[in-house]
Order: structure tokens, then sequence, then C-alpha cells
């Protein structure tokens, strides 16, 4: 993953803002899981105040008071020692052992004070300030027992209770606030640290800087445009023909014209859309490029050179059983089997080949390209994946340049890199990138609002009058028109009916 600096961590914690927030919740959750489900806990607190018996001598009660404090440190080790705690255990008749009740004991020495605080926990208020001032009581005694020098009846230390326990009102813990803040920390911080390490294992292309340093990496080309991912995209295949006014409209507008600069000397004609893996919209590219190339003005081909699994004509609901491959073994002339999609013409892929890569590499597919070349303004040629096939750069020869698309959050950086490297090792050229279905919020080049003409109701009108005032201009141009020049979709008129795998000698399913 390349180095990232702080606004690139900025933004894949908002892009994977959902995981962070669904732990932090997760987190929360479990403080209140741990908070009604942990048995509360009391605390009592005793304290004692440790003193010298003699106190005629100033000297001797500084001296005494010095004293205690060194030896109040020692006392509380005693506390929890089994000395103190078995005869409370069986005054009060616990159900514990003295080891168990030690563990329930903790002990403070104020700093520069000669007072000891014993502190018990328990899961009874009551019998938490029964044992605590049982503890100080068994303490002091023993305390005196062990400062009492041989043969004297008294100790000259003597530890008085300053302060009873009493019965605590509310548990210490579970501490709800706490918790809560603890399970929402750590399931944030979890949270951020999953996130993190997804975007480090996460090689998807995500955005057109993620595109543009990819393509950096192998001195490639530049990132042509975006187009904005439209869910009804299926059902309306030209995206002019759905909305003229439209953002994925207007993508592929911005598309074109950023295509018309590539080259300002010498301008790609024969241009070939392409991707690196199959299912990245390489098609949907395809048919509106042709259909913007067209609304300029410009007369289109688009030809479906995918002789493995073509889709142009399918989607266009036109006849796919002939077309390029009929045209290549010489059973129909190119516009004998030419299909109107409205504004371009479409030379389908025909009957599939056994060969595709062996007849896209022939000079008989060169030379179709290049009557296609002198006909119309451009021609646009719909591939096979790169990858998987060797199809594609079998081509190169053929086209002027190829569009490499990629699809949003599923074409992997190596994937784009491999497929970049894989047409120059060919001496292809490759025209630019495109970054397909990028979700509207995620696209940071699109406005966060429609700029569409007021009467967009009349959009149908607007196109028809678009229509009758293109057809009249390409007539003085001296061009064929391509708007209503060939018949609606049909079965195309072939020389034979053969299919091309009969033609090859082998079987086609």
């Amino acid at each position: 993953m390349d180095t990232l600096n702080l606004s690139d961590y900025l933004r894949f914690l908002v892009r994977r803002w959902r995981i962070i927030a669904a732990l932090g919740l997760l987190g929360t959750a479990v403080g209140v899981f741990v908070t009604h489900t942990t048995t509360p806990q009391y605390q009592a607190t005793s304290t004692l105040f440790v003193s010298l018996q003699d106190r005629d001598d100033t000297v001797k009660l500084n001296q005494g008071n010095t004293f205690a404090q060194a030896r109040v440190r020692s006392y509380a080790e005693v506390v929890t020692s089994p000395r103190v705690t078995e005869p409370v255990v069986k005054f009060l008749r616990l159900d514990m052992t003295h080891s168990q009740l030690a563990r329930k004991i903790t002990t403070e020495v104020p700093l520069e004070t000669v007072l000891l605080k014993i502190t018990v926990t328990d899961t009874r208020p009551s019998r938490a300030a029964r044992i605590s001032d049982a503890i100080a009581h068994r303490f002091a005694e023993v305390i005196a027992e062990i400062e009492r020098p041989e043969g004297a009846r008294s100790s000259p230390v003597r530890l008085s209770i300053t302060e009873h326990a009493t019965r605590p009102k509310a548990p210490t813990s579970p501490n709800l606030v706490l918790n809560l803040a603890l399970g929402l920390v750590a399931g944030l911080g979890l949270g951020t640290g999953l996130a993190v390490a997804r975007e480090s294992l996460d090689t998807s292309v995500r955005s057109r800087n993620d595109l543009t340093r990819c393509l950096a990496d192998t001195g490639g080309p530049a990132v042509l445009g975006s187009v904005v991912l439209d869910q009804s995209a299926s059902r309306h295949t030209v995206a002019a023909d759905d909305d003229a006014f439209g953002r994925r409209a207007e993508d592929f507008r911005r598309l074109r014209t950023n295509l018309r600069f590539v080259d300002i000397d010498a301008p790609p004609k024969v241009i070939a859309v392409t991707s690196a893996v199959p299912a990245e919209g390489k098609t949907s590219i395809s048919i509106n490029l042709a259909s913007s190339l067209a609304e300029f003005g410009s007369s289109v081909c688009l030809v479906d050179a995918d002789l493995r699994r073509p889709s142009v004509a399918s989607a266009l609901g036109l006849v796919q059983d002939a077309g390029l491959t009929t045209v290549m073994i010489g059973q129909a002339e190119a516009g004998d089997v030419m299909q109107s999609a409205g504004a371009f013409s479409v030379l389908a892929s025909g009957m599939l080949p056994p060969n595709p890569a062996e007849m896209l590499g022939s000079e008989q597919f060169r030379a179709v390209v290049r009557s296609l070349a002198d006909r119309f303004d451009h021609v646009v040629i719909d591939t096979a994946p790169v990858l998987p096939v060797a199809d594609t750069p079998a081509m190169a020869s053929a086209v002027d340049g190829y569009l490499l698309a990629a699809r949003y959050a599923k074409s992997s950086r190596g994937q784009v890199t491999d497929a970049v490297r894989a047409l120059q090792d060919v001496g292809a050229t490759v025209l630019g990138s495109v970054l397909n279905m990028v979700p509207a919020k995620r696209d940071g080049e699109q406005y966060g609002y429609g700029y569409r003409p007021k009467t967009s109701g009349r959009r149908e009108r607007l196109r028809l009058l678009a229509r009758l005032m293109l057809r009249p201009r390409l007539r003085r141009r001296g061009r064929t028109a391509t708007i209503g020049v060939f018949p609606a979709p049909s079965a195309p008129t072939v020389k034979d009916t053969t299919p091309v795998a009969a033609q090859e000698g082998g079987d086609h399913h």
C-alpha cells in the first residue's frame, strides 16, 4: 500500500465509518451487558489512628510520631495475615476461608499521616461494614501483641478506631458510566484498527486518485473521467436516452471531450474499449461513448469484437448472429449486416468462432476496421478483457488506442497495472482510463445539485429537435446519415448461413 498522509487516513476512516460505528455500538452494548450481569460490590471502610502511649515529653512525642509514620506502612501488610483474618472468619461465621477474606481487604496509608484505612469489599453492604469493623478491632489487638515488649503488660503502640465502618448505600461496582465509556472507547479503537487493517489489505480502486497512482506506476496514461453508478443502467443502456441531462450522460460527455484532447495532432479515430477483467462495465462505456460521439455530430460505428461473450447486441436489442465474423469470412459486406441503434451504427459480433484471438489478429480484421474508419468519423470497438484472454492485445495493430475501464471497489490496482503492461508489451497505445460505477456520494467531481434546463419535462421534443438539426448537417458534409439510415433491427441479410465454426471445421456451441 502506498504511503498515506493524514488526509488519506481521514478519508478512509470516513469511508469505513460503518465498521467503526458498529463496533463502537457493540462495545457500548457489551458495557451495558457487563453492568447488568455483574454482581454489585459494596465497600465499607474503617479508619485507625496509630500513636505511642508515652506523651509526657514533647521530644519523645515528635519522635513517636515519626516512628508511627514509619511503622504504619509495615502494619498495612499485617492486616491480611491469617493472624487477623482467621479469628474474624470464626467470629462472624463467614462462609469463606481466611484466604478468600484476605482478598476482599485493601489498605491505604495517607501520605505523611499515621492513619490506616481498612476497606472491605463484599456483595452485601451490611456484611461489608461488620467485616471491616471486625478486622479493625482484631488488627489493633494483633499489633498490640506484636509491639508489646517481653515481660511488659502493655504495648507502647496504640491503635484507635477513629471512624467505624458504615453500611454503604450504593455499590461501588459495577459503574455504569465507566463501563459504557470503556466499552465505547474499546469498540471505537477496535473499529479504527479494523478499518486501518482492511484499508491496508484492500487493493481495490476506490477513487480517481487511486487509479491515477496505479497508472503512474506503469508510466501509463491519465484518468479521463469517472462514470457515476446508476441502478437503472441495465434498463436504460444509453444514458442520454434515459435522461439527456442526467449525471451519467454528462459523465460520458466529459469522457468524450477528454478523449478529443488526448492527442490534438493525431486524434484517435478507432478506439478500443477494454477492461482488466470481466464485469467492469466496458460494454456500457462502449455504447455510451459511441452515443456521446454521435451526439456531437459525428458518424459513429460501434463494433462488438468480444468474440467470447458478446453483449452489445443484447444490450441494444439487436440481432447478434450476423456481424463482424460474417464480414471477415466473406459471407456479407459490412453494409449488409450493419444495424442502427438510433444515433449510431452497430456491427454486432456475428457467430462466435473457435479461434477468436487468431481472427482478431488477422489481416482480414484490420481490413474490416480500415473500411469502417474510412466510412465513419469514429469507430468504437468493444473488446474482451485483457487479462483472461489474448484477444484484445492481438488487435493492437488495428486500433489507434485503448480506453481502459476500471470498476469502483472491484478492480484491483494489480489488475489495472497488469492490464496496462500487457497492452504496452505489444506496443499498443493506452489512451486513458475511466473509473466506472462510482457511487454518487463517492464521486468527488460531481456537484451536489442537478444542473439542467428548467423545461426538462420537454426532453423528448428537445431530442427530436436535435435529430432534425443533425440530419441536414451530415448530408451537407457528404456523409451518409447515421440516424435512420439502417433499417430497424431485423435479421440481417447474409450470403451464406453456414456458421463460422462450421467454416473452420469445428463444432459451435
